[in-house]
């Protein structure tokens, strides 16, 4: 059985993580499908949008108990390298050209809650339940915290990955570490509401302003600026851009 279940709907790249009977633990070969598939819909210039989303009663719980089994056995080159391939999905995400949006029920904890907050954009059923715990078994949110720096107060990360405590949706859309929150009944058709929204804006310019914010992060204000009146003038040139501006001005 594949790891993963991919469909694309109305230039929507949905993504599941097909793990229902271990709550979408991550292991290696969960992980190396969803690079694979990141990256081959990262290819199509049809799509828009990608959707990541968990099959049965969670998004995911994190590492599975035959990873945390290996990690107990494996020597420090080792679990550097389990490290690093966590590592390049999380990096991978930012770098896809497209928005990846994160849809989230039921758990999303540790490692799982890494993933949704690697992503772009992450939508919350009312029941879903973030956090990570994994300072409880004298692990490290490690790779996380470059992500969380950079979306929450220094004070509320410190919290969030120090006392490992799980959180509501609620919670975590006032944290700031999620979009939105739908009501459980309808959060399918919201979430695919949500990502349809780019299908009616410029792909280009939702690349291009991608690609801008994140490599603003640790940006001087001038560079940053210098570098956004870069990208200003390569957007004007995109096909686009012209088309757009001459329906505005025929309107």
């Amino acid at each position: 059985m594949s790891e993963i279940l991919t469909a694309v709907e109305n230039a929507i790249f949905s993504l599941t993580l097909n793990r229902p009977k271990k709550r979408n633990a991550l292991n290696d070969a969960l992980i190396n499908e969803l690079k694979n598939a990141l990256r081959q819909a990262d290819k199509d210039e049809n799509l828009c949008a990608i959707v990541i989303k968990g099959a049965g009663k969670d998004f995911c719980s994190g590492a599975d108990l035959s990873a945390l089994q290996k990690i107990s056995e494996s020597s420090v080159l080792e679990n550097l390298a389990d490290a690093e391939n966590l590592m390049e999905l999380f990096s991978l995400i930012r770098k896809i050209k497209i928005p990846v949006v994160a849809a989230v029920h039921g758990r999303a904890l540790a490692g799982g809650c890494g993933l949704a907050t690697a992503c772009d954009v992450v939508l919350a059923s009312n029941t879903a339940r973030f956090g990570y715990p994994e300072v409880k078994i004298g692990f490290v949110p490690a790779m996380v915290m470059a992500i969380l720096r950079r979306n929450l107060s220094e004070k509320r990360s410190f919290e969030l990955i120090t006392k490992g405590f799980d959180f509501s949706a609620e919670e975590a859309e006032k944290f700031g570490l999620i979009n939105h929150v739908f009501p459980h009944e309808t959060f399918e058709k919201d979430v695919l509401e949500f990502a349809n929204e780019y299908t009616k804006v410029s792909r280009s310019a939702v690349i291009l302003s991608k690609k801008l914010l994140y490599q603003m992060d640790g940006m001087t204000f001038d560079a940053a600026l210098e570098t956004g009146a870069e990208v200003n003038t390569i957007a004007r040139l995109t096909e686009d851009c012209k088309r757009g501006i001459v329906e505005f001005l025929n309107k």
